[in-house]
């Protein structure tokens, strides 16, 4: 409020500008003081929570890039493999040996795909069975082998420890 006779403005706006009765009494406005900062982290937490979400949609684009980007060199690897095998199929009216040979080259360097992403073909025949590298399928008795040895081999394992990508299939020899 104002009045012409001389008196000190008293509203918000003089309070504001420091020539309110709290400025005159020494300190400034507990309350106008609290909501400022309130107001404050209110927009420092509006912004965080947007800086989250922007970094969570970019991870999310990333991850689907770098997927995308993965499948890609994979599928890069795989085709000489299948353009070899296009080969074999045009030759099949070609001598029944030298397909077989160009079948075995072709198997040869899918192994070698699959070693090169880390997975490679495990000789397993012979090995001491063990649950985490071998699925048992059966047992069998076999006076050759020791109790416990895989003695065949029906689906071979890729891959090592962590990075198994299929255990084995076996058969494993148990005593008579």
């Amino acid at each position: 409020m104002s009045d012409t006779g001389g008196t000190a403005d008293t509203g918000p706006a003089a309070q504001s500008a420091g020539t309110g009765p709290a400025a005159q009494a020494g300190g400034p406005n507990p309350g106008t003081e609290a909501a400022a900062r309130i107001a404050e982290l209110e927009d420092q937490r509006l912004r965080a929570l947007a800086d989250l979400d922007n970094l969570r949609k970019k991870c999310a684009r990333q991850v689907s890039e770098a997927r995308a980007r993965s499948r890609s060199d994979v599928a890069q690897l795989w085709l000489p493999v299948l353009d070899n095998l296009d080969r074999a199929l045009a030759h099949s009216d070609a001598d029944p040996g030298s397909i077989i040979e160009g079948v075995r080259a072709v198997r040869d360097q899918a192994l070698s795909v699959l070693a090169g992403l880390g997975f490679p073909r495990r000789d397993d025949l012979g090995t001491r069975f063990d649950p985490a590298r071998h699925d048992a399928v059966a047992s069998r008795p076999d006076p050759a082998a020791p109790e416990g040895s895989v003695v065949e081999v029906l689906r071979p394992g890729y891959g090592e420890g962590d990075s198994q990508l299929r255990p084995a299939q076996v058969v494993v020899a148990k005593a008579e």
